[in-house]
């Protein structure tokens, strides 16, 4: 499986500037992990040493620490990788939502099924099928599983200058964090993460927008990503640990770290992607948007499910990072890539359509609606996510499947894309949603 992470600029490029030069870290910011058995006096005299008097508690054994960057980052960290209470320490890296925006505009709202072509044949992820089993065992549209989206935040409650995204009752969601602003209260002020948390699971059958995959499941909102889509180490390892104490079933990745940083430069966001397998928690994230053969972190990890994107033509994204860590590929949007060989490629065609769904469509976290211009492997991630809140519901895995058995379910029932088998430009294939929850 794999991982990845991406800061979100709104009206940037597809390829990150960084992506091509050193890794992007939060100035002044360093995570500082400690040796076993390393006193809270003995933490506060290293803390003292860097005049800092206080930390952000990332895990048992990390601190978020500010300092004064004009003092040289780098110089402080070579002091403190020289004390022998401390494990190491390294920049907080940033990481950036994987969304590619294209020509924002106002969406046209149809039917359902005249929008959402991510969720129908030919090459979407064939999603009614899916409803009907788990309709079938009892628990329709994912009712009773919890999953956790970790991102800009949702609109999830009306307060205030924030309003609720209409299609997202107040009674779907369990109790979230952000770790932006440290608070209990994870509001939305981008519209990346309400856009993700509709994929997954906006009501259905209401006459109001259009439907989500698991649109029965209960959502936990955990903001890790500001305003502009950023989010670095901190809020991420700290995210996906609230997650996983909280009940989190399965969490949404949809962001990327950039594609140069390697598993040993964000070891607390390794550790906590551990932590969640260890308690059984299944983690998907995004493969990167840069056109790069390597997928990016998170998705990189062994332990997240690592997702490409495909157009509505069958074809993989044109943005979309690929490389033998892949392991499915889901709706996202856009343009084809140029692939030789590939029937299902029609770069040389008008771009295929965007993914549709509710957020907002101006400033002001007011109004919602269908805004075009959303594209990239974040929106492919809660494809895979809701698919998985489905296989849950069925049962068919038993009451508490590992993430192994529910990797190998998707990854044997997927759709077969490119050359026969596994391959480094699709991986296992298009999810498939029916295929993957009838037994």
């Amino acid at each position: 499986m794999a991982v990845a992470a991406l800061v979100l600029i709104l009206g940037a490029l597809a390829t990150p500037a960084s992506a091509f030069g050193a890794p992007s870290y939060s100035p002044g910011e360093l995570i500082v992990s400690y040796e076993r058995g390393t006193s809270h006096a003995d933490r506060a005299a290293v803390r003292s040493h860097l005049g800092v008097d206080s930390a952000t508690t990332i895990s048992d054994s990390s601190q978020l620490v500010q300092i004064d960057d004009g003092q040289g980052t780098g110089a402080k960290m070579k002091e403190l990788a020289a004390d022998p209470r401390v494990k190491y320490v390294r920049p907080n890296y940033q990481a950036h939502a994987s969304f590619v925006p294209n020509d924002p505009g106002r969406g046209t709202a149809g039917q359902w099924t005249d929008v959402q072509w991510n969720f129908l044949d030919p090459f979407g992820i064939r999603v009614e099928g899916a409803w009907d089993n788990a309709i079938n065992a009892g628990r329709p549209g994912g009712q009773g599983v919890i999953v956790a989206i970790l991102d800009t935040g949702v609109a999830y409650r009306t307060r205030k200058r924030y309003r609720k995204a209409p299609d997202l009752s107040r009674g779907r969601f369990v109790q979230g964090h952000d770790f932006v602003r440290r608070n209990a209260l994870p509001y939305d002020r981008n519209g990346h993460g309400t856009f993700v948390t509709g994929t997954v699971a906006q009501e259905t059958n209401n006459g109001i927008g259009v439907t989500g995959v698991a649109y029965s499941s209960r959502i936990m909102p955990v903001r890790v990503l500001d305003f502009e889509g950023k989010g670095d180490v901190a809020t991420i390892a700290s995210g996906i640990r609230f997650a996983v104490r909280r009940g989190a079933d399965v969490i949404n990745m949809s962001f990327e770290f950039d594609i140069g940083l390697t598993a040993s430069q964000i070891p607390d966001v390794i550790s906590a992607i551990r932590y969640a397998h260890r308690h059984g928690v299944v983690l998907v994230g995004a493969s990167g948007n840069a056109e790069d053969t390597r997928v990016a972190y998170p998705a990189a990890s062994r332990n997240v499910i690592s997702v490409g994107a495909t157009t509505e033509h069958g074809c993989l994204a044109e943005y979309s990072n690929t490389g033998f860590g892949l392991d499915l590929v889901a709706p996202g949007g856009g343009a084809d890539a140029v692939l030789d060989g590939d029937p299902n490629c029609k770069s040389f065609e008008s771009s295929g359509r965007d993914v549709f769904q509710y957020t907002f469509t101006g400033e002001g976290f007011r109004s919602f609606g269908l805004p075009s211009g959303y594209e990239g492997t974040s929106m492919s991630v809660p494809h895979v996510v809701g698919t998985i809140a489905l296989l849950l519901a069925t049962g068919k895995l038993g009451p508490n499947p590992t993430p192994e058995a529910i990797v190998d379910r998707l990854e044997n029932t997927a759709r077969d894309l490119g050359p026969p088998g596994y391959d480094s430009t699709y991986g296992w294939g298009l999810i498939d949603a029916t295929a993957a929850t009838t037994f």
